[in-house]
């Protein structure tokens, strides 16, 4: 049994003072608070439960910088995925593990415990199926179990081009299932996936990428688990669904399938007033990833009235061009800042804006990964990061939070997955190998 002494912990019903967390066959034992440090206990100044990363594509953090010269026309999302294919096309197996092994190296330093990943490069690089279909998910299973992080691994399901039905392109070689063939690797996987904690859900790439009546077949099929989804990221994805539809990608995600709480709307940037109001109503996540949409050129989620009208959020790191826990609370924070000229929005009233965007990226992030208990409370998972004030002197209750997301020296110092440390003073403990193994990977790109 490890046991961990914090003089500052945040609990599920508020901040306590000397609080003793022991931790015990992965989850935490017992919480006592107002007590003192036993010989034997790990001393922490400030012990927080560890964050979910709720939107990951791990092979694209060794795209990270080389999407950033600009053609002869303006630039955009469409541009920059032109870069991405030709990237995914040249990787193998050996060189996605090991790109992925880094990315999850840097979310636990970050202070993200688990991650959802949101995995579309499942063929070789022909477009044919591997000797094992399954051999691109066993090794993001393989990177996961390898690094620590817990893993809720969200295969996509990807048939088509644009909407309609339209074929692929010879890009989109990699991604590319049958329905039928799409489900034998979802029940190969469910057998493949025996480690304790970790979570097996599946994702339509996007209304361009699967028609409704093959999501609806797919969510007969799986009646259970998370479900992630695309949706409303660029302006043209709205004007094309128009075109083809007659509805805008929200308005007919919901009208057309049962979306609820097992659901996760990935960026759903683009929104009416009724779409958004209709997310929040059905009890979904959405899923925002504030660098990855602001490098893209997305746009901006409307933040304030979602929370407000009940909206549930989490955050991710999406095409991990940088992977910190900060800075995507920092940039959902800034982005509305710069749009509506005010200080302190997300805070929604008075209090911590720090504290109140952990607080909401915390519970969207464990409902949308279908990782509940991402709290400090006995039975709950130990999934823990202590934090260090590196300018001193340390603060109190939610500014541990505010110093955190807006800059003052706090970062994660020691990070514990099911109550084992896989970083300590910053620094993950097999570091050096795995960065080896990444720059080994990216010697031919």
């Amino acid at each position: 049994m490890t046991t961990i002494f914090a003089t500052q912990a945040m609990l599920a019903d508020g901040w306590a003072r000397d609080v003793r967390v022991a931790l015990a066959d992965g989850r935490i034992a017992a919480v006592t608070s107002g007590g003192a440090p036993a010989p034997g206990d790990e001393r922490v100044d400030c012990l927080i439960p560890g964050m979910a990363n709720l939107h990951s594509h791990a092979f694209q953090r060794g795209m990270a910088g080389l999407a950033e010269t600009r053609g002869d026309s303006a630039d955009s999302f469409w541009t920059w995925r032109e870069v991405m294919y030709r990237f995914a096309l040249g990787l193998s197996p050996d060189q996605m593990q090991a790109i992925a092994e880094l990315a999850y190296v840097e979310m636990l330093e970050a202070g993200f415990t688990r991650v959802g990943e949101f995995h579309y490069l499942h063929h070789d690089r022909d477009g044919r199926p591997h000797a094992d279909p399954a051999e691109m998910s066993l090794r993001i299973l393989a990177a996961a179990a390898g690094t620590g992080i817990r893993l809720t691994h969200l295969p996509v399901f990807y048939a088509h081009a644009d909407f309609g039905g339209a074929a692929p392109g010879e890009g989109q070689r990699r991604f590319i299932h049958t329905p039928d063939a799409f489900l034998r690797l979802l029940q190969a996987l469910d057998a493949a996936m025996t480690r304790p904690g970790d979570v097996l859900g599946f994702a339509p790439h996007s209304l361009r990428a699967a028609t409704s009546g093959e999501i609806a077949a797919l969510l007969e099929a799986r009646p259970a688990g998370p479900v992630h989804i695309h949706v409303a990221e660029q302006t043209r994805e709205v004007e094309d669904c128009l075109a083809r539809h007659g509805q805008r990608p929200v308005e007919r995600l919901l009208a057309g399938h049962p979306v609820d709480g097992r659901w996760c709307l990935i960026h759903a940037t683009h929104l009416t007033a009724d779409e958004r109001q209709g997310i929040a109503a059905s009890g979904a996540v959405a899923g925002l990833c504030p660098i990855t949409e602001a490098n893209l050129g997305d746009g901006l989620f409307p933040a304030p009235e979602f929370l407000a009208e009940g909206g549930r959020i989490g955050i991710g790191t999406d095409s991990n061009v940088e992977i910190t826990l900060a800075g995507e609370l920092r940039l959902l924070e800034y982005g509305q800042r710069l749009l509506r000229r005010q200080r302190n929005v997300l805070a929604l009233g008075p209090g911590s804006t720090g504290g109140a965007l952990f607080r909401a990226a915390l519970a969207g992030g464990a409902q949308a990964l279908g990782a509940p208990g991402a709290e400090i409370a006995p039975g709950a998972p130990a999934d823990l990061l202590a934090l260090a004030d590196a300018t001193g002197p340390a603060p109190e209750g939610d500014t541990w939070l505010d110093r955190l997301a807006f800059g003052r020296g706090v970062a994660p110092a020691t990070v514990w997955v099911a109550g084992r440390a896989v970083v300590r003073d910053g620094r993950h403990h097999d570091r050096d190998a795995v960065l080896s193994r990444f720059r080994a990977a990216l010697r031919d790109f």
